[in-house]
């Protein structure tokens, strides 16, 4: 019956399918060209599979229709080895009735034609940066991302570009773990990122991030504003990296307590409420300023829109600051905002312009906030290349 099936199909046929296709598995999106471990790009891995079966008496044959539709490129998906079979197994192919075949086909075809359509200005490299991004159900995994840049854009790389955090054993009350994840990032970001940057070879960031506010800043810092990069946040409902457009416009508030001093204080209330007397409780007699939303949540930010609304408010509370206090002035940050907030506060930060700035993490343990990272003073050239 095999042979039966092959000759079944013209070779005419077998290259249109393998063009709409884009030479994935239309089930699970296996590359069938080349082998991973050998590099080599010649192997043919696909097998061309009939959704009506090619004989009447094979899975889901039919009398009428078997021979009709047997090199019609309308009833036939390409394949890896393994969904092949499993359609076709005598104990299984009842799972996989011609209805849910016709829609997996559609629903493959349809994003290909998508995918190929954004132009080639459009590509993207994937940024992923925190813990877990080795465990592809984690909210890292690179299919996640790879999925949420598209429509808008494509990956420049079939894998992403990872900097990674794990297999530390210092803990966030440390000051060890500060020093050593700080550095970790910069490391990383020299050269994975930085290099390629200044090469030409990266035109616009996609970024990912799961980590603590601080080394979100430090990455935001890192990347700058000089590179075009879109910072997508984790959503809760529905789970995942996609935009929520239904959620309301983020209004950020902008109040503050007076106070002397070269020491200012800088509350971001966004996923959490931070009162003025917790920063106060740091620097006492300090003039402090808090950006803020009636409701805080961790899922306040629900569109591209709200980001931009942060980094304008941002930007004009450390411009206030700056002509406000002068130059010999110092922020103290204390954030409670959502992943890409935070990445977003990091870029907005502009060496040359702006007053050096201390972020402070929450830990329990310690009770309340602590010093953890600071950004100015030191170069950046210095810093990364450390």
């Amino acid at each position: 019956m095999a042979r039966e099936v092959r000759k079944s199909v013209s070779d005419n046929t077998r290259r249109a399918l393998w063009g709409r296709g884009a030479g994935v598995c239309y089930m699970c999106h296996r590359p069938l060209t080349g082998d991973l471990l050998t590099g080599k790009d010649e192997l043919n891995l696909g097998y061309v599979a009939h959704i009506v079966g090619a004989v009447s008496d094979g899975p889901r044959g039919s009398k009428q229709r078997s021979s009709v539709l047997a090199d019609s490129i309308d009833n036939l998906m390409l394949l890896c080895n393994d969904h092949h079979r499993v359609i076709d197994h005598p104990q299984h192919w009842r799972d996989y009735p011609e209805e849910l075949l016709l829609r997996i086909k559609q629903s493959h075809e349809a994003k290909v034609a998508v995918v190929t359509q954004i132009p080639p200005d459009r590509k993207t490299t994937v940024l992923l940066f925190g813990a877990g991004i080795g465990d592809h159900d984690g909210a890292l995994s690179a299919e996640r991302a790879k999925n949420a840049v598209f429509p808008d854009r494509y990956p420049d790389h079939r894998e992403p570009t990872i900097l990674g955090m794990d297999n530390l054993v210092t803990r966030d009350q440390e000051d060890l773990y500060w020093r050593v994840q700080v550095e970790n990032l910069r490391r990383q970001f020299l050269r994975r990122v930085k290099v390629r940057i200044e090469d030409g070879e990266v035109s616009h960031i996609s970024v990912f991030a799961l980590a603590p506010q601080p080394l979100l800043i430090e990455l935001g810092r890192l990347l700058g504003d000089i590179t075009p990069a879109d910072v997508f946040q984790l959503q809760r409902e529905p789970a995942g990296w996609r935009w929520n457009d239904d959620q309301p416009a983020l209004d950020i508030v902008l109040d503050e307590m007076p106070g002397v001093g070269p020491e200012i204080g800088l509350i971001i209330g966004l996923s959490a409420t931070v009162d003025f007397s917790r920063a106060r409780a740091v620097l006492p007699g300090a003039p402090v300023y808090r950006l803020s939303i009636d409701e805080p949540r961790r899922d306040c930010i629900g569109t591209r829109d709200d980001l931009a609304r942060l980094r304008a408010a941002m930007r004009s509370v450390l411009n206030a600051i700056s002509k406000r206090h002068g130059r010999g002035a110092r922020i103290h940050l204390f954030p409670a905002v959502p992943v890409s907030a935070a990445v977003e506060i990091g870029r907005v930060w502009m060496p040359k312009a702006d007053l050096p700035i201390t972020i402070y993490d929450e830990h329990r343990d310690k009770g309340g906030f602590h010093p953890c990272h600071q950004i100015g003073e030191i170069s950046v050239t210095n810093e990364v290349a450390l």
